[in-house]
């Protein structure tokens, strides 16, 4: 299978797992298309990209198991139960052991902002961050704070600036 054939298969996966649960989909799709922006414009390409493209499409995969179990859908709640959910999700889609891994991992750490060690972590971080922004209706000010704290990567901070109309010189 192509990268794009994995990809589109994952997501069909995804939508039906959520089935039902417009927010979940349109925010799924939201981040994966930033997550896609971002990374292509970085120079992001082949098994970096599927990887990161992966992790964006489940990266919440969590979030229905967690309001059951603890009643939110607290980040840290997301990360502890997401990246062993996630290598079960993605046992048979094509990704090699050692992507499903990385995919785990970068799932397992989507609301971690310390310790990044990757583009592919950072474009995660910055996309997931953009759509919540939308979603919850973040102020400016908590948006240009995240931007200066945050944000690490030129088209992260672009895509944020014109998306959260913020400065963008307050993330650089």
């Amino acid at each position: 299978m192509t990268d794009r054939e994995i990809l589109s298969s994952i997501m069909l996966k995804m939508t039906a797992f959520y089935k039902g649960s417009q927010h979940d989909i349109d925010h799924t799709t939201r981040v994966w298309t930033y997550v896609r922006t971002i990374g292509g414009a970085e120079g992001l390409s082949g098994e970096d990209m599927l990887i990161l493209e992966a992790a964006a499409i489940t990266h919440d995969i969590a979030r229905p198991l967690c309001k059951l179990k603890y009643g939110n859908t607290q980040g840290k709640h997301q990360e502890e139960e997401g990246a062993p959910m996630v290598r079960e999700f993605l046992k048979d889609s094509g990704l090699t052991l050692q992507q499903i891994e990385r995919v785990s991992f970068l799932v397992g750490h989507h609301h971690t902002y310390a310790g990044i060690d990757g583009t592919d972590w950072q474009i995660l971080i910055e996309a997931d961050y953009i759509t919540n922004a939308l979603e919850k209706g973040y102020t400016a000010e908590n948006n240009r704070c995240f931007m200066k704290e945050h944000m690490k990567t030129a088209a992260g901070k672009q895509l944020a600036a014109l998306i959260l109309e913020v400065d963008g010189e307050a993330g650089a």
